[in-house]
């Protein structure tokens, strides 16, 4: 289990090695994504606060990436955190979540994308429940709720 210094570890001095990698052109993305799901999850942008269709949602499933369908979170580490944005404590594996220092807004957060295709996700903070303390603060948009998959 991934605590705050292991992700800014990560952040700071690479990623885990992804099980496979999946990449396309600009293009190619924008012809599988709705131009929302394309805004958040290729040029980085953030869906409103509470807004999306996962932000809720907490019955049992996998929830995998929109843009590859790599497998990310799972609905037993999902929690309310009250922010406005589906929150989850970890990722399904070590390796699943890729992380970058994030200076932009005048302040360092950290970035958590898809480390199979660069999805932009949200940002992970230090302040989420035990025993990880992280929260993944994530767009709905760019997750896609798979109910018929068990970890």
């Amino acid at each position: 289990m991934l605590r705050w210094n292991d992700v800014i570890q990560l952040a700071k001095n690479g990623n885990h090695t992804p099980d496979r990698r999946v990449e396309k052109t600009e293009q190619e993305w924008r012809e599988i994504l709705t131009p929302e799901q394309f805004r958040i999850t290729r040029a980085k942008g953030t869906e409103a606060r509470f807004s999306g269709e996962h932000c809720s949602s907490f019955e049992q499933g996998l929830y995998n990436c929109i843009c590859c369908e790599t497998e990310l979170f799972d609905s037993t580490e999902k929690f309310n955190s009250g922010t406005g944005w589906p929150s989850f404590t970890q990722a399904v594996q070590e390796n699943a979540i890729k992380y970058e220092l994030d200076n932009t807004l005048g302040m360092t957060r950290v970035e958590v994308m898809c480390n199979v295709c660069d999805s932009h996700l949200g940002h992970v903070f230090p302040d989420g429940p035990a025993p990880s303390g992280l929260r993944y603060c994530i767009n709905s948009e760019s997750l896609k709720k798979n109910e018929n998959e068990k970890k």
